[in-house]
């Protein structure tokens, strides 16, 4: 039997006991983005109508994107996205994409070397964060004291190169295990983040650097991150802006009772809908608990 194609295959973030799923965003301009994110992704349309386009890859929707063309714009000094990190499967994925983008000139606004990964910076038409990463494997990375060293480190773009024939590769599309490894907000305050993410939600906590915090599910290094860089004393997110609608955090079916006694204990919303429960973070973010 031949082995498993590994760009087919999810990588660690998303078989642990939660992860994230997919990410809605409200968008003032359906067409521009949906056409952005195929365009940069390789993410096929899963569904489409006149206000609403589901993107993924391999049958997976990964993003839901919402038009509102009456939407505010997004206020980058609200509580909202900073970013959602694309995970690819392989490094050799990654390399790939690195030289779609550098052939269609795709302007980024950073790259940088994490120890744990290997990450692009930047955003979409209308303001939203993007990471695309991979990640090195789990036993190269450091941790101290239970929590996993993560630097920001010039990022040696020719080493990922290295791994594929640059005169032959191509990015026809996006690698069928291309998942949302993270996703990174924008707080008011991170002390009241780590309560409901670690608290309600039952992340733990991986790294904590000057105004951000990081948490995991299962030994990750993180699948959320939550910042005051530009967003300190943020109160809850007006809804007539354009920007993060909702994410999902997959949980194993053993596990979600334990998450829904979690939130009630913690006083948190709990609502039923649509086949999953929803809640949402002090800032109003809302969360979809839905069984992997």
């Amino acid at each position: 039997m031949d082995a498993p194609n590994p760009s087919a295959l999810p990588t660690f973030a998303n078989r642990t006991p939660l992860r994230i799923g997919s990410v809605g965003l409200v968008v003032r301009d359906l067409d521009k983005l949906s056409s952005f994110y195929q365009g940069l992704l390789g993410l096929t349309i899963q569904e489409r109508t006149e206000k609403v386009a589901k993107l993924g890859t391999g049958g997976v929707t990964l993003l839901e994107l919402e038009h509102r063309p009456d939407a505010l714009p997004d206020n980058p000094g609200a509580a909202g996205l900073y970013h959602t990190a694309f995970l690819m499967p392989t490094r050799a994925d990654h390399a790939r994409w690195i030289m779609h983008i550098a052939k269609n000139r795709v302007p980024i606004t950073g790259a940088s070397d994490h120890g744990v990964s290997e990450a692009f910076y930047l955003d979409d038409p209308e303001g939203n964060g993007i990471e695309v990463y991979n990640d090195r494997p789990r036993e190269r990375w450091h941790w101290e004291d239970k929590l996993v060293v993560m630097q920001t480190n010039h990022l040696d773009i020719e080493a990922i190169l290295d791994e594929i024939d640059r005169e032959t590769a191509t990015y026809p599309a996006a690698p069928e295990g291309l998942r949302i490894g993270h996703i990174h907000l924008r707080v008011g305050n991170t002390e009241q983040a780590e309560a409901f993410y670690r608290g309600a939600i039952g992340l733990d906590l991986t790294r904590r650097r000057g105004g951000a915090t990081f948490m995991s599910s299962g030994g990750y290094h993180h699948h959320v991150g939550a910042n005051v860089w530009h967003s300190k004393g943020a109160g809850a997110r007006d809804s007539n802006h354009a920007g993060l609608a909702w994410f999902t955090i997959e949980t194993e079916p053993a596990a979600a009772d334990a998450l829904r006694d979690r939130l009630k204990a913690a006083n948190a919303p709990i609502e039923a809908a649509h086949g999953h429960v929803e809640t949402a973070d002090p800032w109003g973010t809302r969360i979809r608990i839905v069984k992997g």
